[in-house]
């Protein structure tokens, strides 16, 4: 009893209906559990890649693996192997000048209609006349569509080392290549978008004699034709170097040449121009292949002087210096060159220059529409 009145009294038991914690260790509480979720999360999402703009767009994911799988389920050694070996009808390689040309030849020889030799621009490949010159051989001709050095599946060399990608080494070589091709003059000439494209117009203005008739679709043809984007991006430092490395370069190029996809049903366009896959996956093989293409590409590009090129162009072929005739086969959607350069380089010389305008086809024609173009041939080469 005495003990019990000096011990001091227990201490009272308090029930706590909330844990005692602080407000601000309670958010911390919930912050931290919030960050444990989305890390879960991030789990099952692939890594970044700073090079996904290569790979993560809708023509891409569909030549990596499965169609529905991200872009970073592959890598570019299984989307070569898909596509390696896509993209080469009517083609074989050829030796000439001390390169290896990759040339598309449909027709024969004896062909009582003539020659045709077809020229790509930059930065695509002679891939695109293939519909086109497969027809036209099935009118009677004998057609040849080259890869220039340094684009599609013909050789690519180091600049400095034999080859430097300038316009007179380009011309240089194309005299040489149609010796090997036995090709006889006079033959008719088409040619077809910037750069080594414009190459083949100045080399028709220095051997005017070996041409029969010249076709031209959809190239800078004045000084005041636009330069893309794509070819100033090449001509900064740094910046070009990178540029000339992005894989889809080329389709995302012809892409953008023309503003909507043709419906040949109604004859119009509509909708956003995106190519099929079994196009991108040529046009982008050989930028996958190997850095060649990005680089010999960047060499032209920064080599050639486009308003010199275009004024030489603009008054070679103008009235009393040049008489043979011209079609301007025109797609009037192209989002680089618009219609009225076409109209531009019609007046300057009237009496031989035929203006044709091609509704549904942007800056590519003969991949847009190609049966408009081979009508279009058809009754100009009679």
């Amino acid at each position: 009893m005495l003990l019990s009145l000096l011990s001091p009294p227990p201490a009272p038991i308090r029930f706590f209906t909330t844990p005692p914690f602080s407000k601000e260790k309670l958010l911390m509480r919930k912050r931290s559990r919030t960050l444990a979720k989305a890390s879960d999360e991030d789990e099952d999402k692939p890594a970044f890649n700073p090079f996904g703009f290569v790979t993560d767009n809708p023509s891409s994911r569909s030549a990596i693996q499965l169609p529905e799988s991200p872009a970073e389920d592959g890598n570019v050694g299984q989307m070569l192997y898909r596509i390696e070996d896509k993209g080469k009808e009517y083609g074989s390689y050829i030796k000439s000048g001390g390169f290896r040309w990759f040339v598309r030849e449909t027709g024969s020889p004896q062909s009582k209609r003539g020659t045709i030799i077809f020229l790509h621009g930059a930065p695509t490949q002679s891939f695109s006349y293939r519909v086109v010159m497969s027809q036209m051989a099935d009118a009677g001709f004998h057609c040849f569509a080259p890869d220039w050095i340094g684009f599609g599946f013909s050789d690519k060399p180091q600049a400095g080392y034999g080859f430097d990608y300038t316009e007179k080494e380009f011309h240089e070589v194309f005299d040489k290549l149609l010796v090997t091709l036995g090709v006889s003059s006079p033959f008719h000439l088409v040619v077809q978008g910037f750069l080594v494209g414009s190459y083949g117009l100045t080399w028709g203005l220095k051997n005017q004699s070996k041409i029969s008739k010249l076709v031209i679709l959809n190239t800078p043809l004045t000084v005041s034709s636009p330069v893309p984007g794509l070819f100033q991006q090449l001509r900064i430092p740094f910046l070009g170097e990178f540029t000339c490395q992005n894989a889809v370069m080329a389709e995302r190029f012809i892409e953008a040449g023309s503003a909507s996809v043709p419906n040949r049903k109604k004859n119009l366009l509509c909708g956003s121009y995106v190519l099929k896959l079994e196009k991108a996956d040529v046009y982008r093989l050989p930028y996958l292949a190997s850095s060649g293409p990005g680089f010999a590409l960047l060499e032209a590009a920064k080599r050639i002087n486009f308003k010199e090129i275009t004024s030489q162009i603009s008054v070679g072929f103008s009235s009393g210096s040049w008489d043979k005739p011209i079609l301007v086969a025109w797609g009037i959607s192209d989002k680089y060159l618009p219609r009225t350069v076409a109209e531009e380089f019609q007046k300057g010389n009237p009496d031989v220059v035929k203006l044709k305008l091609i509704e549904g086809a942007g800056h590519m024609p003969q991949e847009d529409w190609p049966e408009k173009v081979v009508d279009a041939l058809t009754v100009f080469l009679r």
